[in-house]
Formats: structure tokens, sequence, C-alpha cells
């Protein structure tokens, strides 16, 4: 199955960037996680079909309202493990 990581940079820690992206993953039928990390960006990983991860890039290096996304990275990969729903991560 295919997947993607995207790490955002920016003002995206305490603007509600991880629900956003957990409502739109939601929305999209993707799996994951979404994670803040500890030099202030966010970390997300998804696995699902090719369309609706695109269209998870693009609103993960939009954000919420209140976010300012200065970069994105992305790193696509085909994974075998597939979890179960989307989640926050801690």
């Amino acid at each position: 199955m295919r997947a993607v990581r995207v790490v955002v940079h920016g003002r995206v820690q305490g603007v509600g960037f991880r629900f956003h992206a957990l409502r739109r993953a939601t929305e999209l039928g993707l799996n994951g996680w979404v994670r803040n990390l500890a030099d202030g960006s966010v970390e997300s990983e998804a696995v699902g079909h090719e369309d609706a991860l695109r269209r998870f890039v693009e609103e993960m290096r939009a954000g919420p309202v209140g976010a300012r996304v200065l970069e994105a990275t992305e790193q696509w990969f085909e994974s075998a493990a597939v979890p179960t729903g989307f989640h926050l991560e801690r």
C-alpha cells in the first residue's frame, strides 16, 4: 500500500494542526498517525490510496486557520503494514 511521511515546519504547534490532520485523514479514509516533534514541527505518516494521500499532503502544506507553514517535506514509500485508523501520537 502507498504511504507518505510529511514533516511541516513553521507555526504549526498550538494552532490545532494535529487535530486538523486527524480530521482530514479520517475524511479521506487514510490510516496512520500525527505527532508534535520537539523542534516545534509536526510529523505525520499516512497510508492509503495515492489520490487521497496527495490531497492529505496538500492539507498538511496548507494547515488549519492560524497555522503558518514555512516548509513541508514529504517522503513517499510502500508500506507492507497498514495501521488501523488514524490517531494522535504523543
